[in-house]
């Protein structure tokens, strides 16, 4: 009896250490984590990816992840999905065998982590292979799914199937349809989405989203869910450095500058988010929000101390750290 108590002590302990990880986790290929993953002066004789080609087709790919911070194994990974199906086409020119794969996909990780971004590019990809006629994305959530009466759900969830097909279907905070229960309209969007993907095999890609472990205890509601997804990502929180990074990108797309000072208040307010919310900290999507609240206040100051005229150029542009707060 003490035995299996600590044991189950044991496994809670392990649960709860891996509870906050930021590890990227891959499922397709066994590869071990490498800091250089992205980097093209790190080739690998052995097979492995650790290096990504800066030219020929995949160059203008590269171009669209470049623009990524951060996720070097998900970008390895999208540059596999290419690599198959662009051999796979060359199988087919030599008359050899090229069974359709399929493509279905889990992405789990906290809100502003990219996987929207990710989604989108992936469905223009297939579209260039040939694997997708439209290339477009279909981004739903629960609410859009669901119905108010019996068959509603039913009827819903076909209709967003069918305006899907060509592309990719983004399902966002998926595990929301298995939370009411055996009675909740929720579970028979499952159950249309499941038979949808064998109506409609190889015509979209679906693709459902939501945090790490609620995505895994959903998969878990239904034994024949996690076979029909063979490609899982898990999206990893950003570093300081990184969101300081994004930051830096967002002010300079919209014409703004971010003083050294203001830089440094930005990192302490990062370390602060983080730190007070380990499991659901939003990513890129917090610094999108602290920067437009930021710029709201700069206009509030600019104008108090210009009343009259308009301010210099690089008045317009700088972010002060007085313009950036909390949220």
């Amino acid at each position: 009896m003490n035995a299996r108590a600590g044991a189950s002590d044991a496994r809670e302990a392990s649960a709860a250490q891996k509870r906050p990880s930021r590890q990227i986790n891959v499922i397709l290929r066994n590869a071990d984590h490498d800091p250089l993953l992205g980097n093209a002066n790190a080739a690998d004789s052995s097979g492995n990816l650790k290096s990504l080609p800066q030219s020929g087709p995949w160059a203008e790919w590269q171009k669209e992840l470049d623009r990524l911070v951060g996720l070097d194994d998900i970008k390895e990974l999208v540059y596999e999905i290419y690599a198959l199906l662009q051999i796979m086409q060359y199988r087919s020119e030599a008359s050899l065998q090229a069974q359709p794969h399929v493509y279905h996909m889990i992405f789990k990780g906290n809100p502003g982590t990219g996987k929207t971004t990710v989604a989108r590019l992936l469905a223009k990809l297939f579209q260039s292979m040939g694997l997708l006629a439209k290339g477009h994305l279909v981004e739903v959530e629960r609410a859009d799914l669901v119905g108010e009466y019996i068959g509603h759900t039913a009827q819903k969830t076909r209709e967003l199937v069918k305006k899907a097909l060509g592309g990719v279907l983004f399902v966002d905070e998926a595990y929301s349809l298995a939370r009411g229960g055996e009675k909740d309209f929720g579970k028979e969007a499952i159950d249309t989405l499941v038979k949808a993907m064998e109506d409609y095999k190889n015509q979209f890609v679906l693709i459902l989203a939501g945090y790490t472990l609620e995505i895994e205890t959903f998969l878990m509601t239904n034994p024949g869910l996690p076979s029909r997804f063979p490609i899982q990502m898990v999206f990893p929180d950003y570093s300081v450095d990184q969101l300081v990074q994004i930051a830096e990108g967002m002010t300079k797309d919209r014409d703004y500058t971010l003083l050294p000072q203001t830089i440094y208040k930005l990192r302490q307010l990062l370390v602060q988010e983080k730190t007070d919310a380990i499991y659901d900290f939003s990513n890129a999507r917090f610094v999108r929000n602290v920067l437009e609240r930021a710029i709201r206040y700069q206009a509030v100051r600019l104008l108090s101390q210009y009343p009259v005229a308009s301010p210099g150029r690089q008045e317009l542009m700088a972010l002060r750290p007085e313009d950036v707060r909390g949220l």
